[in-house]
């Protein structure tokens, strides 16, 4: 019997690339397969134009966020819809790759509950987007990679493929913005849990605006940050 991915794909105003992302889908991917566009709000853009996509494909589900406005809360509430099973979070401003989700599939159906697509391994590459932010993002990855033996090389990444279940059982803390991919491989990786990743190529957004706040969250990423860096059984509490 085929798997099911499912995808969470937080939305905020992006009329402009949610066809060409549902294009890519049904392009990239083979069916079965189950989105949930998850929003904040009714007057958002994406509202309409995902309902009249929907209403010519079942796959297709919109799901409010009623846990509080931001990315965090978004892909909290995909995941709280979402069945057991493989979840893959996706932007909807087409930086992710999803050329490499069967890879991924795979790697999920070979026993990894978190499959991360990675910029900084042999193979990745990362187009665009401010220098600040990659610079960052990139230090993170492969400082808690070499110091930490963090099991992957991108720390940062949303685009994952997480088992639903593992997710529930980790439980999720953050409330903010983007950091909570990095808390949920920091979780599963101090339980020793299975986790690999694919190389990806990254395309920062053509049209619409970024939701990405670098300073207001870097606090809530050095947290999750230095929890990686613990290693696992080292004292700090999950």
């Amino acid at each position: 019997m085929a798997t099911t991915l499912q995808l969470i794909v937080p939305v905020y105003n992006e009329h402009e690339n949610f066809p060409r992302l549902v294009e890519q889908v049904e392009q990239q991917l083979a069916p079965p397969f189950r989105m949930l566009v998850v929003y904040d709000f009714d007057e958002d853009t994406t509202v309409p134009v995902a309902r009249d996509l929907a209403a010519s494909r079942p796959w297709l589900e919109l799901v409010r966020n009623d846990l509080g406005r931001g990315p965090a809360n978004a892909i909290r509430a995909g995941f709280a819809a979402a069945n057991p099973g493989p979840a893959l979070v996706v932007m909807a401003d087409l930086s992710d790759d999803l050329s490499i989700v069967p890879a991924m599939l795979g790697q999920y159906q070979a026993g990894s509950r978190i499959v991360c697509a990675s910029r900084y391994m042999k193979g990745g590459r990362q187009i665009g987007g401010p220098w600040l932010k990659r610079t960052l993002s990139r230090t993170a990855g492969l400082s808690l990679h070499w110091m930490a033996r963090f099991p992957v090389h991108d720390a940062t990444n949303n685009f994952r493929l997480y088992d639903v279940d593992l997710v529930r059982e980790l439980g999720i803390d953050s409330e903010h913005g983007f950091e909570i991919a990095l808390e949920l491989t920091a979780k599963a990786f101090r339980r020793g849990v299975t986790i690999t990743e694919v190389p990806t190529t990254w395309r920062d957004r053509e049209a619409g605006e970024s939701r990405f706040q670098l300073f207001r969250w870097l606090p809530h990423y050095l947290r999750w940050y230095r929890y990686a860096l613990l290693g696992p059984g080292r004292g700090a509490s999950q």
